[in-house]
Order: structure tokens, then C-alpha cells, then sequence
């Protein structure tokens, strides 16, 4: 995960474009299906999922935002913003302290540089209702165990805490109390009654997505091969974000071991291999998955058992030509399409896009937090067909 860099240069630019997107009812079979593959994942008994969809809150709920300087705090911020019950109190920034939160309007806040016993009396006090960790990997623990001090002094349970790193996501749930927050994957059951989520990945949230139908068919690994626009590289200047660089150029890095590969076989409990690369577009992630199968299918079967899968979710959408990241970026989703099965009908190819800031980050915080804190899930979510779109101004962290 790349580190989250200061960026508030301008405000965000949300454009208009409709999209007509069509949803087929779920068989009976299909319900079954999924249900035992989403067991199997979660590897917990069937449960009746307890969650709000449509529920107002009664009070503006509290967000305090720690560490969110850079593409991704700008665009929860803006979605917070638009928020029908959610409201940002405290935004904290070592480097930006002192100075104004732009791109908000719902109040005046000044960036502030909480410590952690700021933030361990601020919770004992419950000041806020959720904490928004946007840390680098392996940072934000002082201020996590800060939170549940808090809510030790004050004997109470403690706040939502949501966090952007790495560094709970291999937390298990009989271990820990750390919940991982992929919804369409996840119980979300357990999502609505944790106060400690860890925010997936981008990559990895759209290649288990991409794989998920499929884990019961598998014959050997998987192999990802992942493009993310220069984003997902942070404001820190790198070669992965020189824009001079990477014109007609792509740049692949961490060829073994990337964390999201580690992330990705974990969650779904199966051995994938994961190739990232940056391209020269700014926002939006593609996943080209090779899936080998134990069985032959045809392509039609395949994309019905991906429609059937995902009928009921909402930031899901299934295509049948293969999606671009063009049409993804400023999207809170995930697009699947393709569907490729070579002659042999023993392998399939799937495409997915996923815009890296949004679904793969800002969106997917705000789902959780929707989740936690008992209000819609989708609320302040644009979705999928609604044709609405949130772009991240780019900026050239090279230029002087």
C-alpha cells in the first residue's frame, strides 16, 4: 500500500455520465452456490445477515480522520462531505497542521496534529464515533492501541476504528478482534457489529472479487497480472509517479511477494501469483486473471455463474466484453467482464477494473463505516448505474 502523501491542491470534480446497468434475478441454485463458497471463505457456520440498508441515523455520526493527507483522504473527504449522516470533526497531519481542510463544506476544520494521547483521551471523552486511520503500513498501531486505552479509561467499548494499511488485514477474527472489510465477500453481519476493521487492498479487493466464483473450480493457482494508474504511487516523487517517465511506458515493480499477492492468497485460501505494474493513467486499476479449471466449462456458463454470484450486490457489475479502466475511473465499484475460455474449455481469462481510489480505498472505508455504524450501507455511495463520477485531480509531484 503506497504511503498517503499531502495533495489538497483542488477541489474534486465529480462529472455526470449515465449508465445503464441491469441485474438478473438470482435462481435458487445460484443463492446456494454462493452461500457455500462465501461460508467457505469466511469459514464460519451460515448466518442471517444483521445489517442496516436503509436506516437513518438519529445523530450525525463523527469522523475523525488520522493521517489523510493525500489522494485517498481527499476522496473520502469529499464523499463525507456529501454524506447524509456523517460528518468530519478532527482531521489530523503532522506536516499540514495549522493549515485549513479544503474540499469541505459541511464546516471550517483546520488540520491538527493529534499525538497519541490526544487521541487516547479524546476516545475516553467520545469525542468521535470513528477513527479513519490513513497510515503508512506498520504506523498506525500506537494510535490504534491509543483508542482502545481510551476506551479502557472511560470503560466503555470503544469507537469504529477503520484502517487503510496492511497492517491487521492478516488478523483472524478467533485471534483478534480485527474484522476484514471486503462486504460482498465478507459477513457483513460481522462488519456491523466489529470496531475494529481493516480496509482491504485495492488490488486485492479486485482480484478476489475476479476469483472468488471460481475458487471451487480451480485446478492450480491463478496467476494476476495488475495495472494501477500512477495514484496508487502516492505524492512521494518515485519513478512510479514521474509522469515524464512513465509517457509511453510500463513500469512493473515488486515481481514476487507483493503484500496484495500475500493479501489475496490468504483471503481467498488459495496460492495466487500477483505481477504489478504502473501505468501511465492516473486513477483506476485493470486485472487481467488467468484461472486454470478442474473442469471444463464454456464461457456462457462462466459469466452466468459470476451474474448469479453477484446479483444482489450493488458495487458489482458484470459485463460480458472485457471492461477498461477509462469507464471505471471516478466509479465506486468493480467491473468484471471477459470471460475468455481458450479451446480447451481448462482455462478462463476474466478482466476486472477497479478504481484504486475509490472502491479500492476511499468507498469501500466509507461502506465499512456505514456498515459499523448502522446506517445505510450504500449511503453516500454513488452507485454504479447512477453515472456519477469522482475524479481525483492529478498532480505532478516532479514539478518544482
Amino acid at each position: 500500500m503506497m504511503r498517503i502523501q499531502p495533495c489538497f491542491n483542488s477541489k474534486l470534480t465529480l462529472l455526470l455520465r449515465p449508465r445503464t446497468a441491469t441485474r438478473t434475478p438470482t435462481p435458487p441454485t445460484a443463492t446456494m452456490f454462493r452461500s457455500s463458497v462465501l461460508r467457505s471463505l469466511r469459514n464460519v457456520a451460515p448466518s442471517t445477515r444483521a445489517f442496516s440498508t436503509s436506516a437513518v441515523a438519529e445523530a450525525e455520526k463523527k469522523i475523525a480522520l488520522i493521517g489523510a493527507r493525500g489522494y485517498t483522504g481527499q476522496a473520502l473527504i469529499s464523499l463525507v462531505n456529501a454524506h447524509p449522516s456523517l460528518v468530519i470533526s478532527h482531521v489530523s497531519s503532522r506536516e499540514l497542521a495549522g493549515k485549513p481542510l479544503d474540499g469541505y463544506s459541511k464546516a471550517q476544520i483546520t488540520y491538527s496534529n493529534l499525538s497519541p494521547e490526544d487521541i487516547k483521551n479524546m476516545e475516553a471523552e467520545g469525542e468521535v464515533d470513528a477513527w479513519v486511520m490513513a497510515l503508512p503500513n506498520g504506523v498506525c498501531k500506537p494510535m490504534v492501541e491509543s483508542v482502545l486505552a481510551g476506551a479502557k479509561k472511560a470503560g466503555k467499548k470503544n469507537s469504529v476504528v477503520v484502517d487503510l494499511s496492511a497492517d491487521y488485514r492478516f488478523d483472524e477474527p478467533r485471534d483478534t478482534n480485527w474484522i476484514y472489510g471486503l462486504p460482498e465477500l465478507n459477513d457483513r453481519s460481522k462488519i456491523s457489529q466489529a470496531t475494529l476493521i481493516s480496509n482491504p487492498g485495492c488490488y486485492a479487493t479486485g482480484a478476489q472479487l475476479a476469483l472468488a466464483p471460481l475458487i471451487p473450480h480451480l485446478s492450480s493457482p491463478p496467476t494476476v497480472f495488475g495495472v494501477s494508474g500512477y495514484s496508487g504511487a502516492g505524492t512521494k516523487p518515485s519513478p512510479k509517479n514521474d509522469t515524464t517517465n512513465l509517457q509511453d511506458n510500463l513500469i512493473p515493480y515488486s515481481l514476487t511477494d507483493h503484500i496484495h499477492e500475500r493479501e489475496i492468497s490468504h483471503r481467498l485460501g488459495s496460492k495466487v501469483a500477483f505481477i504489478p505494474h504502473v501505468g501511465q493513467w492516473f486513477q483506476g486499476i485493470s486485472l487481467t486473471v488467468s484461472i486454470p479449471l478442474a473442469k471444463t466449462m464454456t464461457s456462457r456458463e462462466i459469466r452466468n455463474l459470476y451474474t448469479e454470484f453477484y446479483a444482489s450486490e450493488k458495487l458489482v457489475e458484470i459485463i460480458g466484453e472485457e471492461p477498461s479502466v477509462k469507464d471505471i475511473a471516478g466509479q465506486h465499484g468493480v467491473r468484471i467482464g471477459g470471460f475468455g475460455v481458450n479451446q480447451a474449455g481448462d482455462r478462463v481469462v476474466v478482466v476486472a477494473t477497479i478504481d484504486n481510489l475509490l472502491k479500492g480505498a476511499a468507498t469501500q472505508c466509507l461502506q465499512n463505516l456505514n456498515l459499523a455504524l448502522g446506517v445505510g450501507e450504500f449511503d453516500g455511495i454513488p452507485l454504479m448505474g447512477s453515472g456519477e463520477r469522482l475524479i481525483v485531480p492529478a498532480v505532478n509531484v516532479h514539478q518544482k
